[in-house]
């Protein structure tokens, strides 16, 4: 099976990828950028990051790794909560999604204020849902994120798609036509949604369950 990825795989996981006889290209379809001043008007004592980026970005920061020493951390996915820890930072949440996080601090967090440290282009449910529950979010904008342009030449029996801004810089030149997507998760998978049926979403956004999921489609395939 000859798969499209979308961005530039970790070592393990290409190995992983390859062991299991798949065929693999690798393009960035999205290229991250640190902002050199992000505006900050102040932090609180509870934090979001729903991102590596974001985590990466206020790292490159010493200003802001000062501001943010001794504060309550929440985040989405493993990989995240990973890197904040290699930071010396821990985590009270981990959530799968910005929509259970947004749901989850929603429950439990009344009446709270959060700064959310994020990227020009993001998800909105945070944002739309915290406000009306009655909880504060400052969105801190620490990186923003460029569409990359590539035309996609051959045949691929499959494309990983890892977020939404990858799904939309690989629609600019390219289609979906007889072509199987594999969505790293739910959000990735709306945006695969507006411009085919023919996708699958690992049961949850790990590597592994992505692998998984590649092999269960050959199996059904096969079938």
């Amino acid at each position: 099976m000859r798969l499209l990825s979308t961005k530039i795989l970790s070592q393990n996981f290409r190995d992983k990828l390859l062991m299991n006889q798949f065929s693999l290209v690798e393009l960035a379809f999205i290229k991250i950028s640190f902002l050199e001043n992000p505006i900050i008007d102040g932090i609180f004592d509870r934090l979001i990051f729903t991102s590596q980026n974001a985590v990466n970005a206020v790292y490159s920061s010493p200003k802001i790794q000062k501001m943010i020493e001794g504060k309550i951390t929440y985040c989405v996915g493993k990989k995240t909560a990973s890197l904040l820890a290699e930071n010396g930072q821990k985590t009270m949440k981990i959530a799968q999604n910005s929509l259970e996080l947004a749901q989850f601090l929603a429950k439990n967090y009344k009446n709270e204020s959060f700064s959310y440290f994020c990227g020009k282009l993001r998800i909105p449910d945070l944002e739309e849902i915290l406000p009306v529950r009655g909880i504060h979010i400052k969105p801190i904008e620490v990186y923003t994120t460029h569409l990359q342009e590539h035309t996609v030449k051959g045949h691929f029996d499959g494309i990983l798609f890892f977020s939404p801004s990858g799904v939309r810089g690989y629609a600019q030149n390219n289609g979906f036509e007889n072509v199987h997507s594999f969505c790293l998760g739910n959000s990735t998978a709306k945006e695969v949604a507006l411009h085919t049926t023919h996708y699958t979403v690992a049961k949850e956004p790990s590597e592994s369950q992505l692998l998984l999921s590649l092999k269960n489609h050959i199996t059904l395939y096969e079938e």
